[in-house]
């Protein structure tokens, strides 16, 4: 397909595989076991903060190599704090687009970064990561569903498979992330309440209405082919 050109010239070839030696960060994300691996190696100028390197070794399908590639290329030259505010969307959008089933490799960078940026600055993994497993297959927590609902809009559990692998395994745990939609979902309509149209004045609705008569007047001179003359007495009418 045209759109995926860019990925696959990206998986094709790959900018930055390897590793760094002597990494000033180093993150790690998946398993192989599970069937995607990413780790990702960055070079730092701790005086200015700036990344002025950074590599990945990908153990998974070519949407998760063009994704690695991709996340190196966007945040090498960046601080780490410009780095931090790349997307997983950003990166798909570099790559041209992703398939909707392979989303979840462009979320497996976004996530190498953020443990990579932990590690350099000596904290704990990113709060959002803790949580309890619900997908035994895949190791996916309450809180990374949770996270990835609210930051791409799912909708069903089948996006939520598709940007995370929860639930693409057995099977056994889509009850609970089911039950973890609706409760996500539900939420967000609480804290988004539908706001009530404000109510019009008499004034302002006596001003729209003449508004509105006016646009109206002013389309039937026109469509009658009235002449600039008439058109100037018309307005000297008004």
């Amino acid at each position: 397909h045209p759109q995926l050109i860019p990925a696959w010239r990206e998986f094709l070839h790959p900018k930055n595989a390897g590793e760094i030696k002597n990494p000033d960060a180093v993150g790690e994300i998946g398993n192989i076991v599970c069937g995607d691996a990413l780790k990702l190696t960055l070079k730092i100028d701790r005086a200015t903060d700036r990344i002025t390197d950074a590599k990945f070794q990908t153990f998974g399908c070519a949407s998760a190599i063009a994704s690695s590639s991709a996340l190196t290329e966007l945040i090498k030259g960046k601080t780490v704090d410009e780095a931090l505010k790349i997307t997983n969307k950003d990166i798909a959008e570099y790559l041209g687009g992703l398939p909707r089933e392979k989303m979840h490799c462009s979320v497996m960078g976004y996530e190498a970064l953020e443990t990579a940026v932990a590690n350099y600055r000596g904290t704990k993994l990113p709060e959002p990561e803790e949580g309890e497993i619900v997908c035994k297959c895949f190791g996916v927590t309450d809180k990374k569903i949770r996270r990835a609902i609210i930051e791409n809009n799912l909708k069903t559990v089948e996006d939520i498979t598709n940007f995370t692998k929860a639930g693409g395994g057995c099977g056994e745990c889509i009850p609970e992330i089911e039950k973890i939609l609706k409760e996500v979902l539900a939420e967000k309509t609480v804290k988004e309440p539908v706001k009530p149209k404000k109510k019009l004045t008499n004034i302002q609705k006596i001003a729209m209405i003449q508004e509105i008569m006016e646009k109206k007047l002013v389309d039937i001179v026109r469509a009658r082919g009235f002449d600039e003359k008439t058109q100037h007495r018309f307005d000297e009418a008004e």
